[in-house]
């Protein structure tokens, strides 16, 4: 069995790097971190670590990096993902006194692709497919908006749109019901690593706990698999956590976005 810590190893190594943003459309780099630019006006910051910053650093760097994404009309939004097991003194105070809101603290979920792959017997009249064109796309978007309370749903759509033009291996997967659908996903391969992520996972609440998240999750791994995929990383909510966990996925860290909107 693979040690947490040893997850937690290639975590750092294999996917904090540019892998972790495939579909930005622009990345400067100010010290140790990476200010990227995605499509649609949102901002992210990251790093692989903060390279042993004091806590006066931190703040300088907090206000370069805003400065950098107020300086573009375009940008309304801008995320700063932080990770519990880095060493960032005066972090949290910084972001607060710069605007920022701190978001729900999530899991980071890894495992062997292989411990998601299971059948999940499915509720009646359920089913589970990949998606590719725009109107199933732009219903997907909607849902997750309506689950996650996004009103940027429209945007997320243009930009996933944009992103399967390009062609980057990600895949869309959903559950219907009726022909509504009822829960989503996205799979996202990382090239040069062992890993796929599996994102966005929004499930409407009168279909939680009937297995349909769990066949969702089941069909990316699968897909993962055939990629050539062993490592799956999720950041889970306490809604999906419990699931992968129940699969075999270990918690080997956390992750708290702070959130800034123009």
């Amino acid at each position: 069995m693979i040690l947490a810590d040893e997850l937690l190893r290639a975590y750092d190594d294999q996917l904090r790097t540019d892998a972790e943003t495939p579909s930005a459309i622009g990345v400067e780099r100010l010290g140790p971190l990476r200010l990227v630019t995605f499509a649609g006006g949102r901002g992210f910051v990251t790093y692989r670590d903060l390279d042993g910053a004091t806590a006066t650093e931190i703040a300088g760097l907090v206000v370069g990096a805003l400065a950098h994404f107020t300086a573009d009309p375009e940008i309304t939004r801008v995320e700063w993902k932080t990770r519990g097991h880095d060493a960032a003194p005066g972090l949290h105070g910084t972001l607060l006194a710069n605007d920022f809101e701190a978001d729900d603290v999530e899991s980071i979920m890894i495992g062997e692709a292989s411990a998601l792959v299971a059948e999940v017997p499915l509720p009646e009249g359920v089913t589970v497919r990949r998606v590719t064109e725009e109107p199933d796309v732009r219903a997907m978007c909607r849902m997750q908006g309506e689950v996650f309370g996004d009103v940027h749903s429209e945007e997320t759509a243009d930009a996933v749109l944009a992103r399967l033009d390009r062609g980057d291996g990600m895949e869309l997967w959903v559950a219907e019901a009726d022909g509504r659908i009822v829960s989503a996903g996205r799979l996202e391969p990382v090239p040069g690593t062992e890993f796929a992520g599996i994102w966005g996972g929004a499930t409407r609440e009168e279909w939680r706990g009937r297995g349909v998240y769990r066949a969702l999750t089941a069909a990316r791994a699968k897909s993962a698999i055939a990629m050539g995929k062993r490592l799956i990383n999720s950041d889970s909510t306490e809604f999906s956590r419990p699931i992968l966990e129940r699969s075999g996925l270990i918690r080997v860290s956390t992750t708290t976005p702070y959130r800034w909107r123009r």
